[in-house]
C-alpha cells in the first residue's frame, strides 16, 4: 500500500491542518509541562499542567486509526475489536466507498516492502498524513498522535480552541507557512477557507490572487508564477 491518496488529501488540507495544530500547540504551551491523558470510553481526553494539575485543556477524541510498526499496518478504527465510538472514522470509509479509495475502505493496510532508511521518520509523516486527510474528510480538528508503546493512534479531538478566523490566521501564516511544503499552494489557500468557512474569491481568471475574508478581516494571498505564495496583505477588523 503506497498511500498516495491519503498523502494526496492530507496535501490539500495542508494550510488549514497546519494553521489548526499551531493553535492547539499554543493552548497546551500555555500549560508549561505537561502530561496528557485518554480514555477512549469515557470520551475524554485531557492535557494537565505538570505544576498545577488543575490547569487543564479538556477535549472529546475521535479516534481514527492504529499504526503498528510490529505488524507493519494501518488499522481504521471501525475495524479495531474494541468498542470505541467510530462514527467518525466511519466518515473516512463513507467517503472511500462514495469516491472508490480503497485505502479508506480496507479495514487493515500493510505498509509498502520499502519504508525507506528512516522507518520511524516514514511511520510518523504517514501519522501526519492519516491526521491531516481525516480533517479533509470530516472538517474536525485538530488531531493528535498518541504513542503506546512502539504504536501511534490518530485521533481528531474535539477542542475549546477559538475558531480559526482570517485574524488569527494572518497573524500565524508568516512562523507557519515558514516550516510548511504544499504540493499546489493556490488548492490549500481554497481549501483553507472552505474548512475554515470564510468566503474566497480569485482575483482573476489566471487565480493570481485569492481574496479570503470573513468577520474579522480580508485576506489577499498572491502567488508567482510556479503558483507559489509570493505574499499576503491584510485588512484586519476584529480579533
Amino acid at each position: 500500500m503506497t498511500f498516495d491518496t491519503l498523502r494526496s488529501l492530507a496535501d490539500r488540507a495542508a494550510l488549514f491542518t497546519a494553521l489548526r495544530q499551531d493553535q492547539l500547540i499554543t493552548a497546551v504551551d500555555d500549560l508549561g509541562e505537561h502530561r496528557w491523558n485518554v480514555d477512549l470510553s469515557a470520551g475524554v481526553f485531557t492535557f494537565a499542567a505538570d505544576a498545577d494539575p488543575s490547569r487543564t485543556l479538556q477535549a472529546t477524541p475521535h479516534l481514527i486509526a492504529s499504526i503498528a510498526p510490529g505488524p507493519r499496518s494501518v488499522m481504521w478504527a471501525w475495524a479495531l475489536a474494541e468498542p470505541y465510538d467510530t462514527a467518525t472514522a466511519e466518515k473516512l470509509r463513507a467517503y472511500g466507498e462514495q469516491h472508490g479509495i480503497p485505502e479508506l475502505t480496507e479495514g487493515e493496510l500493510p505498509f509498502p516492502d520499502d519504508t525507506g532508511d528512516d522507518p520511524d521518520t516514514w511511520l510518523m509523516n504517514l501519522a501526519h498524513a492519516i491526521g491531516g486527510a481525516a480533517t479533509e474528510i470530516t472538517g474536525l480538528s485538530p488531531y493528535y498522535l498518541a504513542q503506546a508503546g512502539e504504536s501511534r493512534a490518530v485521533m481528531l479531538l474535539d477542542t475549546p480552541l477559538p475558531p480559526l478566523t482570517v485574524h488569527v490566521a494572518v497573524t500565524a501564516l508568516p512562523r507557519v507557512l515558514a516550516g510548511l511544503t504544499m504540493r499546489d499552494p493556490r488548492a490549500s489557500v481554497w481549501d483553507l477557507a472552505r474548512l475554515a468557512g470564510w468566503r474566497l474569491e480569485w482575483a482573476d481568471e489566471a487565480f493570481s490572487a485569492a481574496v479570503m475574508s470573513d468577520a474579522t478581516g480580508t485576506a489577499t494571498v498572491r502567488f508567482d508564477e510556479q503558483a507559489r505564495i509570493a505574499g499576503i496583505e491584510s485588512t484586519l477588523t476584529g480579533a
